[in-house]
C-alpha cells in the first residue's frame, strides 16, 4: 500500500467526466481527496456519503477535489455534479495504490499529487480530513524549477516574426489528449485553450530562430538541468488575444504519443504591449510568470502548467519544444 510521502500513482480511467475518462495527472494543483468503495451503496451504508457532502464545504477555502473509486458494474452509469466518480471495473486503480478492493479506505494527496494521508474505514471522518488539511496553505508556495532567460530574441527579429504571423493565415490552436480508449487525438476546445497558431515555414526564419536557441538557450538548458538537448519541434508563432479572452488551461505537455519525446518547452515571448498571459504552474504556487519580449521561459515537459487570460492586448510568443536522442528512443520503446 502507498504510504505518506510517496507519489500518488498515475492512472487513467473511466469516469463521470462529460468525455467518459479522467487522467489523475491533471489533478495536481488542488488536494485530492480519494475514497475507494467496494460500491456507492457502501458510502450510503456507512455514512461516508455525509463525510464527502460536508467536505464540499472546505472547497471555498481550500482547493480540493473529491474522487469515489467504485469497482462495482452496477455503478457504471451513476454521476454527481459535486465529485467525480471513477469507475474501477478491472481493479486497476485499487491495485495501483495497493487498496483492498473490499474496504473503504481514503486518501488524501497534496497539490503535487504526493500521498498525505492514508485512512481506514473507522478513521474516515470530517473532522480527521478537515484537520488534516486546516493547516495547509490554500495555496502551495514553493520555488517553481523552470529557467528565466532575457535576450534571447533581438527586438528586429521579434518583430519580423509577428509580421509573419499576420501575414501566413493562423489558425485556432488544438491540443493533443487521449480518448475513451487512450489513444492520442488531437481536439479543439476554446473552454481549455483559446490560442491562434502559425506555422514558420520560411527556412531564413527558422533558421534564425535554431540558432539564437542553440547559442543562448540550448547551454543553459545543459547547465541547469544538466541535459544536453539535440533537437527542436513545433516551429510555431502563436497569439493569445484579449479579445478572443486567449488562455491555455492546466496541462502538460508530453503525456501522449506523439509528444512523450518532449523533453523541454521553450516559451519565448515576443512583445510586451499585453496585460495578463502569464504561466503559471499549479503544482507549486500561484505565481505567475511573464518573461520580457525576446526572453524566455524554459521548464519541463512534464510540469503542469497553465496560461491565464490575456486580459488587454495580444500575447505574441514562439512555443518551441526540446528533446534528444535519449527521449525519443524512450518515447518509441514507450509506444511499443
Amino acid at each position: 500500500m502507498i504510504l505518506p510521502g510517496d507519489p500518488a500513482p498515475i492512472f487513467t480511467q473511466k469516469c463521470s467526466t462529460n468525455w467518459g475518462y479522467y487522467s489523475f495527472d491533471m489533478a495536481a494543483g488542488k488536494y485530492n481527496i480519494l475514497v475507494f468503495v467496494p460500491d456507492i451503496q457502501k458510502l450510503f451504508a456507512n455514512k461516508v456519503i455525509d463525510t464527502l457532502q460536508n467536505l464540499l464545504e472546505l472547497k471555498k477555502s481550500i482547493p480540493i477535489e473529491i474522487f469515489v473509486v467504485t469497482t462495482s458494474f452496477d455503478d457504471k452509469d451513476i454521476k454527481n455534479d459535486n465529485f467525480y466518480y471513477i469507475y474501477d471495473l478491472d481493479c486497476h486503480v485499487h491495485n495501483i495504490f495497493g487498496i483492498n478492493i473490499d474496504e473503504i479506505t481514503c486518501v488524501i494527496t497534496d497539490p503535487m499529487l504526493r500521498i498525505k494521508e492514508v485512512l481506514p474505514q473507522h478513521a474516515i471522518s470530517y473532522s480527521t480530513i478537515k484537520n488534516n488539511l486546516k493547516n495547509r496553505s490554500s495555496s502551495q508556495n514553493i520555488p517553481i524549477p523552470a529557467l528565466l532567460l532575457t535576450d534571447i530574441l533581438e527586438a528586429d527579429f521579434c518583430h519580423a516574426l509577428i509580421h509573419y504571423y499576420h501575414y501566413n493565415s493562423p489558425t485556432p490552436s488544438g491540443f493533443l489528449t487521449k480518448n475513451a480508449d487512450g489513444l492520442a487525438v488531437e481536439k479543439i476546445d476554446p473552454m481549455f485553450k483559446r490560442r491562434y497558431d502559425c506555422k514558420i515555414k520560411n527556412q531564413n526564419l527558422i533558421k534564425g530562430l535554431q540558432a539564437r536557441i542553440i547559442r543562448r538557450v540550448v547551454p543553459e538548458i545543459r547547465k541547469t538541468f544538466q541535459c544536453t538537448v539535440t533537437g527542436m519541434d513545433r516551429m510555431i508563432i502563436s497569439c493569445y488575444d484579449a479579445a478572443h479572452k486567449g488562455h491555455f488551461a492546466p496541462h502538460r505537455d508530453n503525456t501522449v504519443e506523439g509528444a512523450k519525446h518532449r523533453l523541454f518547452a521553450i516559451s519565448i515571448n515576443l512583445n510586451d504591449t499585453f496585460e495578463g498571459g502569464e504561466l503559471t504552474f499549479p503544482e507549486f504556487s500561484n505565481q505567475g510568470f511573464c518573461p520580457p519580449a525576446g526572453g524566455a521561459l524554459i521548464f519541463s515537459s512534464a510540469l503542469l502548467h497553465a496560461v491565464r487570460p490575456v486580459t488587454k492586448g495580444k500575447r505574441y510568443a514562439c512555443l518551441p519544444f526540446a528533446f534528444n536522442e535519449d527521449s525519443i528512443n524512450s518515447a518509441h520503446q514507450s509506444a511499443s
